[in-house]
């Protein structure tokens, strides 16, 4: 859940709208004047948001089986499509260290295969249905869904029932799906996006903490995952009393529940503890660092600045999400109004908290061209330090309100879309009215609450990770910011891996 990010536009806040929205084009470009001629004059005014229409999060019904699973249902009239998720405790955050990877590993195998169908059987019995069935996993949570018209809700019930409580986890399968992902790392090595969110995330995060490396495991993780890792991960997510089954849609009439009950009701629990332990949030003890990852002949540089940020359970958090909106999430933010539209070093740029259980990042991203390096680097830090001091105006203030409070809305159309909102109120343990009461309470936000939250976001504390041509950007790096580890990969630069100026935690990085 990242503040920022789901406010419904993308990463460069491209979807935002703000105070001088109106008058750009699709590039940016002012747009021309509104026309005036003959007798007619028209006003060069901007059409002002109106009032909000009345808007409430759909509700649930909240039921709990005799065997501890929970099931909340949420009719929405008009949406014949369903959605039915079992929502598992525990996922990536919650595995041992050196089995990192392993519960992506494992949901992805739920749907390769069951006791009554092989993986082809299970796409061609859903197909029949008109169904889409799905398992994942995140930080907190694993979990299966299933879309489905609403006339084949049974049928498709047992499908789901069948890839959660009996799957067979062929071992040509998930030797297939450990390659896949032993290929992807490769690949993500030389994308500079993915590894520059590799390198922040390890420079950021102490080497203990889940939130170091990433969901599906590392280069040294994933080729020790095979079906007996699986096999011994699996039972530990499965405890129907902290499990939640999730449906959605146009369900009058249906009576999920007894649909539930009859194939989740004599699931017995519960798994292990490895389910439930803490997750560990421990930030760098190296504290502040610079790094670049070298990309030799990069045009551009990718950036990250930030540190470990806040869990998703804070007193303010309607504050900071206004507070992020006016930093680094609309297109009109203060990042994105003084390094797009006044120096010209970005095509975008966006801030925002990640919020998690424990606390996720806070992070800056952008990608900036390699000349302009290190001034877009200090233009982005002032940003960050003078966001405390420096109260939003009217306007600033406004526009952040009116466009959250706007888009929210659209965030709930369909009924997989208020699936995935409910199950993030489980995962992260909030009240059944918290979306309910998220519009009023983002309109209440102040100039004052924006500026106490802006403390949140502790510039002197910032880590730095560019992923780069080090020859062009090292040295003005630590003209302006102190020491620099250098990290050089052979998949890069062709050169032997070595790190100058390593820092505390740096040893042995693999991004």
């Amino acid at each position: 859940m990242t503040v920022g990010d789901s406010t419904g536009g993308d990463s460069t806040g491209r979807d935002a709208i703000g105070p001088d929205a109106a008058r750009r084009d699709s590039v940016g470009r002012d747009a021309a004047p509104a026309h005036t001629g003959g007798t007619l004059d028209v006003l060069d005014v901007r059409p002002a948001p109106g009032t909000p229409r009345p808007y409430h999060f759909p509700g649930f019904v909240r039921s709990v089986l005799p065997n501890g699973l929970t099931v909340l249902v949420s009719h929405l009239p008009g949406r014949p499509l369903l959605t039915a998720q079992l929502l598992l405790e525990g996922g990536a955050g919650t595995e041992r260290p050196e089995r990192a990877g392993v519960t992506v590993l494992t949901a992805e195998a739920l749907t390769e295969g069951t006791a009554r169908h092989d993986a082809i059987g299970l796409i061609e019995a859903s197909e029949r249905l008109g169904a889409g069935i799905q398992a994942g996993c995140g930080w907190e949570t694993t979990a299966g869904t299933v879309d489905v018209p609403r006339r084949h809700l049974a049928p498709a019930l047992d499908l789901l029932a069948e890839v959660m409580l009996e799957p067979t986890f062929p071992e040509t399968e998930v030797t297939r799906l450990r390659q896949e992902r032993e290929n992807d790392l490769l690949q993500a090595r030389a994308d500079p996006r993915r590894r520059a969110e590799r390198a922040f995330a390890t420079t950021v995060y102490a080497a203990s903490s889940p939130f170091a490396r990433p969901t599906a495991g590392t280069e040294e993780t994933v080729p020790g995952i095979d079906r007996a890792a699986v096999m011994a991960r699996y039972p530990s997510l499965l405890d129907p009393q902290r499990a939640t089954f999730i449906v959605a849609g146009a369900v009058d009439g249906v009576p999920v529940v007894d649909l539930v009950a009859e194939r989740f009701g004599g699931w017995a629990g519960p798994g292990d503890d490895l389910a439930t332990h803490s997750l560990d949030a421990a930030p760098n003890p190296a504290g502040r660092q610079v790094v670049i990852v070298d990309r030799p002949g990069s045009p551009q540089t990718e950036v990250r600045i930030g540190h470990v940020g806040l869990a998703r359970r804070i007193p303010d958090y309607h504050a900071v999400v206004v507070m992020s909106a006016i930093l680094g999430g609309l297109f009109d933010s203060r990042l994105q109004r003084l390094l797009r539209e006044e120096r010209g070093y970005t095509y975008g740029v966006h801030a925002g908290f990640d919020l998690r259980r424990a606390p996720g990042p806070f992070a800056v991203r952008m990608a900036v061209q390699t000349d302009v390096t290190v001034a877009a680097v200090g233009d982005a830090l002032d940003v960050l330090r003078r966001m405390p001091r420096e109260p939003p105006t009217d306007a600033e203030l406004d526009a952040a309100r009116d466009f959250l409070i706007g888009v929210f809305p659209l965030r709930f159309e369909t009924a997989s879309q208020v699936v995935a909102a409910i199950s993030g109120l489980v995962a992260m343990g909030l009240p059944d009215d918290e979306l309910d009461r998220y519009r009023p309470a983002i309109a209440a936000v102040t100039a004052d609450e924006v500026l106490v939250a802006a403390s949140h976001v502790r510039a002197d504390e910032m880590s730095i990770v560019l992923v780069g041509d080090a020859g062009r950007i090292e040295a003005g790096l630590r003209a302006s910011f102190g020491p620099v580890a250098v990290v050089h990969d052979p998949l890069l630069s062709g050169a032997g891996a070595e790190t100058r100026d390593p820092v505390p935690g740096g040893e042995g990085r693999r991004d």
